[in-house]
């Protein structure tokens, strides 16, 4: 594995995205449409199978989780904690952008990033606000033994949990602020694992909880869910937004 110097805008490219809850997704010709409008305007360019798998994914989606991800320097380990974050079906993917040097890796998000939502935070202090508005608990990942083994805590609630810089772990300004910290039991001589390992095994935890307890990961209200549905039909089709304009349009003018 390669790594090479990357720039500022590789990483923010990579951290931040048009989310799912930009109004500009529903927005054409001065008219918003709604999400429904969106998936009836493409369905014909959508395969049954794509379909289906779409609606398999919405059925194992939530927002009541995040992972954060805070001042990481390797675009390798944050492409990684995305995949991880999507596979689990966690919808919202926050970073906390604080480094001044970025290092390039072989590793992507293998297009994780273009399901779910990414926020760019420049200070720790306003992306917990802004979680904690959203009732999230926060949850510091890290190899301390005073922090409860993941095992043993109560992941089920809303809850985020954030994983540290490759070099020094979770900052000072953001740990002062968190809840509580969560580690992963370790039997063996090494002290801590790679950063996006070890959210694999936390994010998988937090799974693993939620479907004991509610007999499924999946949460969407049914609003969230067709919102959420829209946006993915609009990213599986090529030039969806072109047949959005020239369909609604077509539909403005039959009805006048």
């Amino acid at each position: 594995m390669t790594s090479s110097a990357a720039s500022p805008e590789e990483m923010r490219a990579l951290i931040a995205g048009r989310r799912t809850d930009d109004p500009s997704w529903f927005e054409y010709g001065g008219k918003t449409l709604e999400p429904h409008d969106i998936v009836r305007l493409l369905s014909e360019y959508v395969t049954e199978r794509r379909k289906r798998e779409i609606e398999g994914v919405l059925d194992s989606r939530t927002l009541n989780v995040a992972a954060v991800v805070d001042g990481m320097v390797d675009l390798g380990n944050v492409s990684a904690i995305m995949r991880s974050a999507e596979a689990f079906g966690v919808q919202a993917v926050h970073a906390i952008d604080t480094s001044d040097a970025f290092k390039r890796s072989r590793r992507t998000t293998r297009g994780a990033d273009k399901w779910i939502d990414r926020y760019r935070w420049e200070q720790a202090s306003a992306c917990f606000d802004h979680l904690r508005e959203g009732g999230y608990g926060i949850l510091a990942a890290v190899a301390n033994l005073d922090a409860t083994p993941i095992d043993e805590a109560d992941l089920t609630s809303r809850v985020a949990v954030v994983f540290g810089n490759e070099r020094q772990g979770i900052s000072s300004d953001a740990f002062r602020l968190v809840d509580g910290a969560i580690r992963i039991p370790m039997e063996g001589f090494v002290e801590s694992l790679n950063v996006s390992v070890a959210a694999s095994i936390v994010l998988h935890e937090i799974h693993r909880q939620r479907v004991a307890k509610y007999g499924r990961n999946g949460d969407l209200t049914p609003g969230l869910r067709d919102r959420i549905r829209a946006v993915w039909y609009l990213k599986s089709v090529r030039e969806s937004e072109a047949i959005v304009y020239r369909s609604a349009a077509m539909d403005h003018r039959a009805q006048t």
